[in-house]
């Protein structure tokens, strides 16, 4: 698989990355061997970035992997992320303790001593950016971490946390149905030398095979409440995303590597994460790296889907209560 940099200062790690968010059950149950499983699949296929959460299952993505890395030779880079709490009276939590606590937890269910990227999951207004950045230096001074990344920020937080210490990476949705991230905060990681990571680059399996159904999602599965998937959105995305997926098979792609091909190609400091537990699904867009958009394929999806194309929003005021906003 072609290699792309980590950050200005960082590894050479695989053009995609394996989002392991389902191994904790998000998107339906699941066994610990299907996504052992999946991780063989993403390492022959030349997989060696794998992004996770200490939220995701509660721990279980985190000691999947680490059961994963026992019983093999494998050494990925690793990503997880911290932040979010369980005191109701702060949803998000960026005070040093809390993040050290929290790392030291991952450290032991992946069963290693450092993790390649750290990201603080949201940014907690209680804490200044600056102080946030020194927590994560003290961090990566002692050796736990070899850099560290920022999710749903706006470019104010990266750029005032890149002034204390240098920014591995920024993590934000980002898809041919969530443009946001092009309204300043690519161009300035890119600026920065900061890798910008792309998760639900599918679409939340919108771009999947088969299609994501919202009539199949499980009463409390958390994509019930984004209103896209909504009765009166859905209908209108669903038509959209069928001329897409009609485009890619017409080219000989399946709709996940073509939607992660046109990621790719936007530019050189972006790695997208795309999620799954299956093997199989994982094969459907492993080769996207390999796929060179041409001009006709350029303008075709930009007809399809052009910039807000898509009905409804991306979270619920609940999800986004959390997300930075600046646009």
């Amino acid at each position: 698989m072609r290699q792309r940099q980590l950050g200005k200062n960082g590894p050479q790690v695989s053009a995609l990355g394996l989002g392991c968010l389902s191994f904790g059950g998000m998107f339906g149950p699941t066994t610990e061997a299907e996504s052992l499983r999946a991780l063989d699949a993403a390492w022959d296929v030349g997989i060696t970035f794998l992004d996770t959460a200490n939220r995701y299952g509660e721990g279980i993505s985190e000691t999947v992997i680490g059961q994963w890395l026992k019983t093999s030779r494998h050494r990925p880079h690793i990503a997880t992320k911290a932040a979010f709490s369980d005191d109701p009276a702060r949803r998000i939590d960026n005070r040093p303790d809390h993040l050290r606590a929290e790392l030291e937890g991952s450290l032991q269910r992946l069963g290693v001593d450092h993790v390649t990227l750290f990201y603080a999951h949201r940014h907690d207004p209680q804490v200044p950016a600056e102080d946030l950045a020194g927590t994560m230096q003290r961090l990566h001074e002692e050796g736990k971490i070899l850099g560290y990344g920022l999710s749903e920020i706006g470019p104010y937080t990266l750029e005032r946390c890149h002034a204390i210490h240098p920014v591995m990476a920024v993590q934000n949705e980002y898809s041919l149905w969530t443009r946001q991230p092009e309204l300043g905060l690519i161009q300035r990681c890119a600026s920065l030398g900061v890798a910008f990571v792309p998760f639900s680059p599918l679409a939340r399996g919108a771009f999947g095979t088969p299609m994501a159904d919202p009539a199949t999602f499980a009463p409390k599965e958390f994509r019930t409440r984004i209103p896209r998937f909504h009765p009166e959105n859905w209908p209108h995305n669903k038509a959209s995303l069928d001329a897409f997926h009609a485009y890619a098979h017409q080219r000989g792609r399946t709709p996940a590597a073509l939607a992660l091909a046109w990621l790719l190609d936007r530019a050189p400091h972006i790695l997208p994460i795309p999620g799954t537990r299956t093997a199989d699904h994982l094969r459907a867009w492993a080769m996207a790296p390999e796929i060179d958009l041409t001009d006709d394929d350029r303008d075709e999806i930009d007809r399809l889907l052009p910039i807000g194309w898509a009905w409804g929003d991306r979270y619920d005021d609940h999800q986004a209560a959390t997300v930075e906003r600046y646009s």
